[in-house]
């Protein structure tokens, strides 16, 4: 009956005043009495945490945790694309060159994705990467490659539910909701990390301070769950042979190698 009331409160409730009394609850010292139970229920990995669980004072606190420094493993090559969040890889694909991708067979804009004509160019018939971020998920949002921020923009407004059934039967989430995109430029092109609000997730937070990033640094922060979408300009990205949809990640695991247009590299 808990879990229950977990998953409808947390994974699929959007309505403006319970968005609202939820948010206000998580945020609340009151909500600190859930956290035990919250972490049972969503089984969360407390050997992990650099805090133990009466140390948060809040849900919010529980939900933007941190990790012990080696808690996760950056892969080193020099040309590797890493997941930047423990997440479930829900779908990769190719960009049509209408800027259309087809996720659980619904259709969404790149280009209203984006919101920019002048960058969705470069984007045409490259690749994209969907990773889902669950309630039980680590929340912090690290880099996939190493770079310079070359622009870093907002979106939307209105956040309805990225999960599976909100991916299937929602109204153009991906495209339509809140999202902070930063653009990075890499050594050989460009990757779009397009950060999604889920439900009342308005307040992704970016952590990061100027405009380089390092890969496996971290970016930003979401609470509750949400979504990370990752473009590629054509020719720059191969994925790594091995992965498949869907299947569970976590932050610094190989997702591919950047390439060049003229030049493919061994994986």
């Amino acid at each position: 009956m808990i879990q229950g009331l977990y998953r409808l409160l947390i994974e699929l409730t959007n309505g403006r005043w319970s968005s609202g009394i939820l948010k206000r609850f998580a945020r609340s010292s009151i909500s600190r009495f859930i956290v035990p139970s919250f972490a049972s229920i969503y089984q969360l990995n407390q050997e992990e945490m650099e805090k133990g669980l009466n140390d948060y004072p809040t849900l919010h606190d529980l939900f933007i945790r941190t990790l012990k420094k080696d808690a996760r493993t950056i892969d080193q090559h020099s040309q590797s694309v890493v997941s930047p969040v423990d997440a479930v890889l829900e779908d990769v694909g190719t960009i049509k060159e209408t800027s259309d991708i087809v996720v659980k067979g619904k259709t969404y804009s790149i280009r209203e994705m984006l919101g920019n004509e002048d960058i969705l160019g470069k984007y045409l018939n490259g690749t994209y990467m969907i990773l889902y971020l669950s309630p039980s998920h680590y929340h912090r949002i690290h880099s996939p490659v190493s770079g310079t921020v070359t622009k870093q923009w907002e979106l939307g407004s209105k956040s309805f539910p990225v999960n599976k059934w909100g991916l299937k039967y929602g109204r153009e989430t991906l495209s339509k909701n809140y999202r902070v995109i930063t653009e990075v430029k890499t050594n050989y092109g460009h990757v779009a990390v397009v950060k999604v609000g889920a439900m009342f997730v308005n307040s992704i937070e970016t952590t990061h301070k100027g405009s380089e990033l390092e890969k496996g640094g971290e970016m930003a922060y979401f609470s509750f769950g949400s979504t990370v979408v990752l473009l590629f300009e054509k020719g720059l990205f191969q994925i790594d042979p091995s992965l498949r949809t869907p299947q569970e990640l976590k932050v610094g695991v190989r997702l591919g190698m950047l390439t060049s247009v003229k030049e493919k590299v061994e994986v």
